[in-house]
C-alpha cells in the first residue's frame, strides 16, 4: 500500500510548530539528522557583497531616522545655540542609533519623545541588528539547518533511495534522472564525507552514515521509500544493507549490485527484488566485444541513456490492448504479466492485456 502524503496545509503547520515548539524527542531527532544529513548545495552571496549590503541598509536606517528628527526639529533642543539643524539631526541620529547618547541634544516636546518611543527606538534595534548580522548569522545556521531538514523529511515520500556514491551508484542516479525522476526524490546514503560532499554538490540530499544500520536508513526516510538502489564496495556490505532495508520496508523494490554471481542467492533470500552482479556483465561484456564488437555497441548504446536508442519499460496503452507486441509502435521485446516475464515470441503473449507491462527499444526522442 502506497504512503500517503499528507496535505501541503498540514505540512506547512507542522514546519511552524517546529518553530514555535518542539518536544524533547522532536528536538533530539532533528538535532541529530542535521549533523549527518547534508542538503543540496545552495548559492551563496560573496562576503564583500554581505558586508556591501549590510552597510547600505545601515546608512538607509540612519538616513531615515536623521529625515525623521529633522522633520521634527522643533521638538529637539541642542545645548550648544538651541536650535538643531540637518547636521545636529545627523549628529543626534548617529550618536543615537549607536547608543552612545552624549545627551547635548534631547528631545523636549511629546511628539519628538513619542517618536524616540515608538520609531526611533526600533530603528536603533534594527540598526543593531545589522552591526552585528554576520554573528546572528552564525548563531541561526543551525535552527535553519534544523529546520530544512525537518521540512524535506515531512515531504519525502516514494522516493528512491541510492546506497553508495560511487562509479555504480553516479550512474544509477543519472539514468533515473534521464528516465525523468528529478533530484528532489533522490537520497544519497553513504558513509564517507567526500561522497557526500560530491553528492550535496550535485544537488542531492545525502545522508552520512553505515547503511548497515537501521539508524541510518531511517534518517533517509526509508520507511516511506519508493525505491533502494544498493551500491556498496563490498558484497557483505550489501547484504547487510538489504536485510536492514527490507526490514524497514516492505513494499520498496530494492535492486542491489554486487560483485560475484555466488552472492546472489544469498541476496535474493535477504530480500533482494533484483541483483545485477557487475564482474560476470563486464566479463560477457568483454566476451560479446571480442566475437562482435557491433552487437556490442548496440547493447552499450541501449544501456547508455540519450545515445539513440533507449531500453525502457512502461505500461501497456490501451490502443494496444488485444493486438499482439508486434504491431505495437515501439519494437516490444518482453511482456511483464502478473510479475512473470514472457518473450515477445511466446504465445501466451499473443495478445496484449490491461496491466501488462512492456519492455521496449525505442528511439531517443531530439529536443530540437
Amino acid at each position: 500500500m502506497k504512503a500517503e502524503k499528507p496535505p501541503a496545509k498540514v505540512r506547512r503547520l507542522s514546519i511552524l510548530r517546529s518553530l514555535w515548539y518542539r518536544s524533547r524527542t522532536e528536538a533530539r531527532d532533528d538535532d541529530e539528522a542535521g549533523r549527518s544529513i547534508t542538503m543540496p548545495t545552495q548559492a551563496t552571496v560573496p562576503p564583500l557583497q554581505q558586508v556591501l549590503r549590510r552597510l547600505a541598509m545601515a546608512m538607509l536606517v540612519l538616513a531615515v531616522t536623521t529625515l525623521l528628527v529633522w522633520f521634527d526639529r522643533s521638538g529637539y533642543t541642542d545645548n550648544a545655540d538651541g536650535k538643531v539643524d540637518f547636521l545636529d539631526a545627523a549628529y543626534y541620529t548617529t550618536v543615537t542609533l549607536s547608543t552612545t547618547g552624549y545627551g547635548d541634544i534631547a528631545p523636549v516636546s511629546d511628539g519628538a519623545r513619542l517618536t524616540n518611543i515608538f520609531i526611533i527606538t526600533p530603528l536603533r534595534v534594527l540598526f543593531l541588528i545589522i552591526l552585528v548580522g554576520t554573528t546572528l548569522e552564525v548563531l541561526t545556521e543551525r535552527t535553519r539547518q534544523q529546520v530544512r531538514v525537518h521540512r524535506w523529511r515531512s515531504r519525502m515520500r516514494n522516493h528512491v533511495i541510492v546506497v553508495g556514491y560511487g562509479t555504480k551508484g553516479r550512474h544509477a542516479i543519472e539514468t533515473l534522472q534521464g528516465q525523468g525522476i528529478p533530484k528532489e526524490k533522490i537520497v544519497v546514503v553513504d558513509p564517507q564525507q567526500k561522497a557526500v560532499d560530491a553528492a550535496s554538490a550535485d544537488g542531492l540530499v545525502a545522508v552520512l552514515g553505515d547503511a548497515t544500520r537501521s539508524k541510518t536508513l531511517l534518517k533517509a526516510e526509508l520507511q516511506t521509500a519508493a525505491r533502494v538502489i544498493i551500491a556498496p564496495q563490498r558484497d557483505d556490505t550489501a547484504t547487510l544493507v538489504t536485510l536492514t532495508a527490507r526490514q524497514l520496508n516492505r513494499r520498496a523494490a530494492i535492486v542491489v549490485a554486487v560483485r560475484e554471481d555466488e552472492n546472489v542467492p544469498l541476496l535474493k533470500q535477504s530480500g533482494a527484488d533484483t541483483v545485477v552482479t557487475s564482474s560476470s556483465s563486464a566479463g560477457r561484456l568483454l566476451g560479446v566485444s571480442m566475437a562482435s564488437p557491433h552487437v556490442a555497441d548496440t547493447l552499450e548504446d541501449l544501456m547508455t541513456r540519450g545515445s539513440g536508442l533507449n531500453l525502457t519499460e512502461r505500461s501497456v496503452s490501451r490502443d494496444e490492448v488485444g493486438r499482439s507486441p508486434r504491431e505495437c509502435v515501439d519494437l516490444v521485446v518482453a511482456v511483464v504479466r502478473r510479475k512473470k516475464m514472457l518473450d515477445y515470441t511466446d504465445p501466451e503473449c499473443a495478445q496484449l492485456q490491461f496491466g501488462d507491462r512492456l519492455i521496449t527499444i525505442s528511439r531517443e526522442q531530439s529536443d530540437f
